[in-house]
């Protein structure tokens, strides 16, 4: 019996000698870009269908398997599937350089937004488009609402953004499009307005806009669509530009109205960006400065900015990073409202303009952990202090903290579900316009997307509760289920490959927006205007659903695609400010001009349809090079 025993061990103990020795050989190597010799992180290399790792942030990566045939695969969202047979003797180590190619394909575009993962553009469920930093650079734009305006169904008015018609007109208080900076709020704390000047377009990694109601993923005021700016980061390379502008305002036809000396008045400015990798860590500065002398009297703009983002890459810690993202501005100027009349309506009333500082600053650390097996923790927070001032006596201050974490899996059979929780709290200070008030948001949310074939489908849950000093949510869902302690926020959405270039979607979203504090509580004037509070305001809520179809093309060398959507848009309890007589009404207008002005008012329901397309592309058409 003992021997037998002896015999066995000494049996496991050669066998397991055996496997061990089988499983000493090594695959390691490094994923780059095909066109820029730059490393992509986050490829994954798969050995025999089994077996994968993901590529680090340096796009090496390495793995141990037995000798013999094997297969090799490497696969990255927006590039081409890439494939070899290698062949692994005793302990040997082999080394392979992966190198994918066709990533500059528009419809293997890579976007984040739809569904807070990368996913190529073809495979969204939504409408949307993607604005590339070449686009800004070859227009000289200074402010990203210019750009915005040249996107199909995308109109900025005096800074309020609209897609789809879906927005009104309230002159800064309030939004219905959801301005983000990397994902997070970059809207003000007191009246949620957009400051496009403010966005750093000289740190831009492009541009993500989805039209239609988006609550269910990025919450309250996103219910008429999302803009997502996608701040760069460091590539293998060491970057540098400067660029240097001039513009001019042409005298007007009727010199009459000319109140300057000279020619023209001139707008001059600079940008400047550098990116490196030191070692482990990411460095991108980035500054701007403009000067716009203006062509109404007195209305001028000097502003300047800076930026930061840092990002340590751990190295003995795979898969750990942590960061710093930082953006200041401060900005001078006078702002002009209303006309003097009519024979000088370059000249502001009484020939007096409001003169303004105004400073902003971001402070955005975040935490990011990749594990081995798909997973991925994020932590993000984001300080955003707004503080104006002016001659009026209509200062403010205003503090958004916000605090999002998220867990994200991605699954090999193409299933990703992410899971995240939302803390949000507004803090505002402004005695002479708003008042002193305190907001609060909470929020969960769960997102499910899957691939199967040629079928992708995306179904998404959100619960919002808002708070303002001692108004809150009161969740609706049908006449007799309406007082719930949060608002449940729902989405769905679906994208089938007809033809190999030939994609069809189709999604609905519902959408929910509590009102602002500017909204509810201003009381203040504007030249001759009175605005009114309304602590008594309702949410908005409503939906938004599509049918769409995208179709690539070829022409020649320029390669595109075709994007069509019909959409239908409801709102109910929608804000407004209306213009009213506010107060004991006499019926004579002249006696009753002194209580006339504008409030924000609940007016009632909704309805937007149409359709709108767009054409994509970029490439030769014969010498020439050609994008839309």
């Amino acid at each position: 019996m003992i021997k037998n025993v002896k015999y066995i061990l000494t049996g496991a103990f050669f066998y397991t000698c055996q496997i061990y020795a089988q499983t000493l050989g090594v695959v390691k190597g490094v994923v780059k870009d095909k066109s820029n010799n730059e490393s992509l992180p986050g490829a994954v290399v798969v050995l025999d269908k089994t077996k994968g790792v993901a590529a680090d942030i340096e796009g090496v990566f390495y793995m141990t398997t037995t000798d013999g045939n094997h297969t090799l695969e490497c696969d990255l969202v927006g590039y081409q599937k890439y494939s070899q047979p290698i062949i692994v003797k005793g302990n040997d180590t082999i080394e392979v350089s992966i190198a994918l190619g066709n990533g500059n394909q528009l419809l293997d575009e890579v976007v984040i937004s739809a569904g807070r993962f990368e996913q190529k553009l073809s495979d969204v469920t939504v409408s949307m488009e993607v604005i590339k930093p070449a686009i800004i650079e070859n227009k000289a734009s200074q402010s990203l609402d210019i750009i915005m305006n040249q996107v199909p169904g995308v109109v900025v008015s005096d800074g309020q953004a609209s897609i789809r018609g879906g927005s009104g007109y309230s002159y800064g208080a309030g939004t219905r499009v959801l301005m983000l900076v990397d994902e997070m709020p970059m809207i003000s704390a007191d009246a949620a307005d957009i400051k496009w000047n403010y966005l750093p377009l000289e740190n831009l990694e492009q541009v993500e806009v989805i039209k239609g109601a988006a609550s269910a993923l990025f919450g309250s005021s996103a219910m008429n669509g999302v803009i997502n700016m996608r701040t760069a980061y460091a590539k293998d390379k060491p970057q540098t530009t400067v660029s240097m502008f001039l513009a001019t305002y042409d005298a007007p036809k009727n010199l009459k109205y000319k109140w300057w000396k000279g020619t023209s008045q001139n707008q001059t400015g600079v940008n400047f960006s550098h990116s490196e990798k030191i070692g482990q860590l990411d460095l991108v500065l980035g500054g701007h400065m403009f000067n716009d002398e203006g062509y109404r009297y007195l209305e001028n703009e000097k502003r300047g900015r800076f930026n930061m983002n840092l990002r340590y890459n751990f190295k003995k810690i795979p898969g750990l990073a942590i960061g710093l993202n930082t953006n200041m501005m401060e900005t001078r100027g006078g702002l002009f409202f209303l006309w003097q009349n009519a024979d000088s309506v370059y000249h502001p009333q009484g020939l007096d303009i409001q003169r303004f500082t105004n400073q902003r600053c971001n402070v955005d650390p975040y935490i990011n952990y990749f594990t081995k097996k798909g997973g991925k923790f994020s932590l993000r927070s984001r300080y955003y202090l707004t503080n104006n001032n002016n001659d009026k006596n209509q200062g403010s201050r205003a503090e958004l903290y916000y605090n999002e974490f998220q867990y994200q899996k991605r699954f090999k059979n193409n299933f990703t579900m992410t899971y995240g929780a939302v803390y949000m709290e507004q803090q505002v200070i402004a005695d002479s316009l708003y008042g002193r008030h305190t907001g609060k948001n909470y929020a969960g949310y769960a997102q499910f997307d899957y691939k199967y074939k040629k079928l992708t489908t995306s179904v998404g849950l959100r619960g919002e509760y808002n708070r303002i000093d001692t108004s809150y949510t009161r969740g609706y869902l049908t006449p007799k289920i309406n007082n719930l302690p949060f608002q449940p926020v729902f989405r769905a959405g679906m994208n089938y490959q007809l033809l190999p270039y030939t994609f069809l979607r189709a999604s609905y979203g519902q959408g929910y927006r509590f009102p602002t504090i500017a909204e509810k509580y201003i009381s203040t004037s504007v030249s001759a205007l009175q605005i009114y509070p309304n602590q008594s305001l309702q949410p908005e809520r409503g939906w938004s659903a599509e049918i769409g179809i995208k179709q690539g093309f070829k022409l020649f060398d320029f390669k595109g695609f075709l994007d069509i959507a019909g959409f239908w848009t409801e709102y109910s309890d929608m804000v407004e400010f209306t213009f009213d007589i506010y107060g004991n009404k006499t019926g004579l207008f002249y006696l009753d001009i002194d209580k006339a002005g504008f409030k924000s008012q609940n007016v009632g329901k909704a309805r937007i349809n149409g359709i709108d397309a767009s054409i994509t592309g970029t490439g030769k058409m014969g010498p020439i090079n050609v994008s839309t």
